[in-house]
């Protein structure tokens, strides 16, 4: 077994689909539910990850997660995790980007925040209290939050500046990996923004369960 295959996995779940991912508006504090949808492909997530062992999962408090975690089958064994909280866009809650760039047309998230809300630097310091408790873990972990927060996750984890967190694209639903090369001093990204298992049959998604675990995971 080669020593990357030894060490943690974090795995890392965005929430299904809202009525404002879907008219991509800025969703930070404001506690939506999911919807129809949102709520179908949070089952298929959970079907994704069937079987998986996790030594803690962990989810923030906003519904849209819960309810993720909840129809995914993770719900007993989660605790509410604050720092997983979606970030505080001030006043540009409820905006689209377009709206926001009408007004400032230079205006990048992960750069700038919102007026109002939190900074980057203000994320990235809860991101980075995230990578602490998980990496004292010592076991695979399953995380379920919000879009951009994960992004400024995964950047923490590898090293990124967080302006360039916004590369990082994320879909509802997806799953991503973070991870180790050869040591825990050589963090990397394993995987990310599958969805495939979102678009599959039940017969197929156990195969493409057996494919990924084996080639890009474990």
């Amino acid at each position: 077994m080669a020593d990357s295959e030894k060490l943690p996995i974090i795995y890392l779940a965005r929430h299904g689909e809202t009525a404002w991912s879907l008219t991509g508006q800025h969703t930070g504090l404001s506690d939506l539910p999911l919807t129809r949808t949102g709520e179908y492909y949070a089952r298929r997530l959970g079907i994704r990850l069937s079987g998986m062992k996790f030594a803690k999962v962990w989810s923030s408090p906003l519904q849209r997660a819960r309810r993720t975690c909840e129809l995914a089958g993770f719900g007993s064994m989660a605790n509410i995790d604050h720092d997983l909280v979606e970030w505080n866009y001030g006043e540009y809650e409820g905006m689209r980007t377009a709206e926001i760039r009408a007004e400032r047309p230079d205006w990048q998230l992960f750069r700038d925040g919102g007026p109002g809300g939190e900074s980057p630097e203000q994320v990235a310091r809860r991101a980075d209290r995230v990578v602490s408790r998980v990496r004292s873990v010592g076991g695979d972990v399953l995380l379920f939050s919000s879009g951009h927060f994960l992004r400024m996750l995964a950047a923490r984890w590898i090293g990124m500046e967080t302006s360039s967190a916004g590369t990082l694209m994320l879909d509802t639903a997806s799953l991503s990996a973070l991870g180790y090369e050869h040591h825990l001093e050589q963090p990397v990204i394993r995987l990310w923004n599958e969805t495939q298992y979102l678009r599959i049959s039940d017969d197929r998604q156990t195969d493409a369960n057996q494919l990924v675990s084996s080639e890009v995971i474990r």
